[in-house]
């Protein structure tokens, strides 16, 4: 009897110590303030009491530096894109694939050529994360339709794509934004699609492409081009699909409500099959 006695004793000494360890263990965690992973810059920021994230306006929360830290890190393993936008883009060409990226995971953020405000179809004004010069190198580089000269015009915007030719490993393109990727010289031997009212242009402008009517979007492997504004959306799941695998691709159709979305619609013509063949085409 006393042995057992000793034996509960010794449990219910054990049992006191881990929980006084766990709580000087709490008691001793450093905590702050910050912003609630927006995927903007200001995730980096850190405040010593409560309040609002200026630059995004959410309300920071408080959480362990040791958590947060580890947060950050995650984010950081994250597949990341970057959306060129410059002035008169079209809303939807880089909106429509914004929805899809972020539910889907990805880190998103914004480049223009400097990061005073974009007038996106003259109604809706978006200020950029980063300009050329300082924007964190990506693995996807993005560019869509709408007044497309402004950045296939300017000399320092062709560098930065063209410098980056061989460190992102993928090239997107939504409607006119194709002219852009044309410029830099990506289309080359390349087959690929925009918006149904350029199409001629487009070939005109690269002959060294075959510029295709009537699909959705082209997938050469590195080069993924897409037809008009709501295409962009088909373009982006496929290479969420590509890249994340099906049920990734089906979770953000769910999550969007997209109806229109049927697997493999597009032409691909890389050899390596992608993901997305295991999608529901149902939706």
């Amino acid at each position: 009897m006393k042995n057992i006695l000793r034996g509960i004793v010794f449990i219910i000494l054990f049992v006191m110590s881990i929980t006084a360890s766990c709580q000087v263990d709490s008691e001793n965690e450093e905590f702050a303030y910050y912003c609630p992973m927006c995927q903007s810059r200001c995730d980096e920021n850190e405040f010593d009491k409560p309040g609002v994230c200026e630059p995004c306006g959410m309300a920071l929360v408080k959480q362990s530096k040791k958590e947060r830290k580890k947060l950050m890190i995650e984010n950081s393993q994250r597949p990341s894109i970057a959306f060129y936008l410059q002035n008169g883009i079209e809303v939807l060409d880089f909106a429509g694939p914004l929805e899809v990226f972020t539910y889907a995971g990805f880190q998103v953020f914004t480049v223009s050529k400097t990061t005073d405000p974009i007038l996106s179809q003259g109604v809706l004004n978006v200020i950029p994360d980063y300009d050329i010069t300082n924007a964190p190198q990506a693995d996807i580089l993005a560019f869509f339709g709408g007044n497309p000269g402004v950045a296939l015009q300017d000399k320092e915007v062709m560098k930065w794509i063209k410098d980056q030719e061989s460190e992102v490993d993928y090239f997107f393109s939504v409607c006119t934004g194709a002219f852009i990727l044309g410029q830099a010289g990506l289309l080359d031997d390349q087959t690929v699609t925009t918006f149904h009212m350029a199409i001629e242009n487009l070939q005109k402008s690269f002959p060294k492409a075959k510029v295709l009517s009537n699909v959705r979007y082209v997938d050469n492997g590195r080069v993924i081009t897409t037809a008009g504004i709501s295409a962009g959306i088909d373009g982006a799941l496929h290479l969420v699909a590509k890249i994340m695998g099906a049920e990734v691709a089906t979770r953000t159709v769910d999550y969007m409500e997209y109806d229109k979305w049927v697997a493999n619609e597009g032409l691909i013509m890389d050899s390596e099959q992608p993901k997305e063949t295991k999608v529901d085409s149902n939706h």
